[in-house]
């Protein structure tokens, strides 16, 4: 026995919205479609939204009956939704009119499996491999054009010092510089603290406590200083610059200073480059006394060991060499970062979204690059700072 119409329970919006229903006939349970299925019926937002809940309800292609005989009209797109519902198989029993068949037959028989992605072979990562070397170039040649024009306009200023942009540069070394101290004084602070708790712990079991000098001197003055200086600043000062800059592209002020004859280099770039240059080791010397404090306090604290045993002992374990060492490479790690933050700054697009993603590429390219030179600092100085 065929089952009746739709049930009451069926959208009842609109007569003409493709709906599915529920409904039990002599002990058997039907899943019933009505309405229009074709696209014009399924375009308004209700009617899919409406159409998508009732399909989540009703069975795929199983035990279970359906009738499509209420359907009024049925297109491919309709009949390709009921065959991707029904999971590309037929139905246990179904009931529908001979149209209706006819459309539903032709999406089975042309309806295929969405093929796989292969693997991408040899030549396809070679070829992507390729795409990126030009990129790579373009960027190493931009950079060098970035120093070597810091180079000229450096040689520009020396030649005639009573033009350089000394008020900028006092700005940005107070900047850069004064207004960096409290930060990263607490940061060492307590890095010196935790790393003197966790160094405690391992020298007690030994009777070693008195080597804690020599570590926390080694390892704050000649490594961990410096680090965490450049981080700090890179992530404070370097992303600053780089929205300095990448504003000034938004607002056009670049485009006004090239109309008016003013370089960039020598007015944007050469400054922020001696400031950090200067700013970056005496940050750095700072952070390492501060972290120095922080463990000395810590190892009187958990070993007994007096703040006038640490500070006559710090000279003999730590020659003055690590600290000429952290200097140089904090100044490095100085330039490196300005050179970053302007380098981005200038290649910032006059929006606000490529403002963003270059203040953000350029605070993770000025850390990483300060870790890749402090790798290479220490392998070129591993035998210097040590006493035989």
């Amino acid at each position: 026995m065929s089952p009746a119409h739709p049930p009451a329970d069926a959208p009842a919006a609109d007569s003409a919205w493709p709906r599915v229903g529920q409904h039990e006939q002599d002990g058997r349970q039907w899943t019933v479609a009505s309405g229009r299925w074709t696209t014009l019926a399924m375009s308004s937002k209700p009617a899919w939204q409406a159409l998508s809940k009732s399909l989540e309800a009703a069975p795929a292609a199983d035990d279970r009956a359906w009738d499509l005989r209420p359907i009024e009209q049925l297109d491919h797109i309709g009949a390709q939704l009921l065959w991707d519902h029904w999971r590309h198989a037929w139905p246990a029993t179904l009931e529908m009119a001979p149209q209706h068949k006819a459309v539903l037959d032709q999406v089975a028989q042309y309806t295929v499996a969405t093929p796989e992605e292969p693997s991408p072979t040899l030549n396809d990562r070679i070829r992507a491999f390729s795409h990126n070397g030009p990129r790579a170039m373009i960027v190493m040649r931009d950079f060098t054009s970035l120093l070597g024009q810091l180079a000229i306009d450096l040689c520009a200023l020396i030649r005639a010092p009573h033009r350089g942009p000394w008020r900028d540069f006092s700005g940005h070394l107070y900047q850069f510089g004064a207004t960096a101290l409290h930060i990263t004084a607490l940061v060492g602070l307590l890095i010196g603290v935790v790393l003197a708790y966790l160094i405690s712990q391992q020298l007690r079991q030994y009777g070693a406590e008195t080597f804690v000098v020599n570590i926390l001197g080694l390892s704050l003055i000649r490594e961990l200083g410096p680090v965490l200086a450049a981080v700090l600043i890179a992530g404070r000062s370097g992303s600053a610059i780089t929205a300095q800059i990448g504003v000034m592209r938004v607002t056009e002020e670049l485009d006004a200073m090239r109309v008016m004859g003013i370089p960039h280099g020598f007015r944007l770039v050469m400054p922020r480059v001696l400031a950090l240059a200067i700013a970056m080791p005496l940050i750095s010397l700072w952070t390492s006394m501060a972290a120095l404090a922080g463990g000395m306090l810590a190892a009187d604290a958990a070993l007994n060991i007096s703040p006038s045993y640490f500070l006559s002992a710090l000279p003999r374990a730590v020659p003055i060499s690590n600290l000429w060492l952290a200097m140089a490479k904090s100044a490095v790690f100085g330039v490196l970062i300005a050179l970053i933050g302007c380098y981005f700054g200038m290649k910032v697009k006059p929006n606000t979204e490529s403002l963003g993603r270059g203040t953000t590429s350029s605070v993770v390219t000025s850390i990483t690059a300060v870790i890749l030179v402090d790798a290479l600092f220490a392998v070129l100085f591993k035998g210097i700072g040590f006493r035989g």
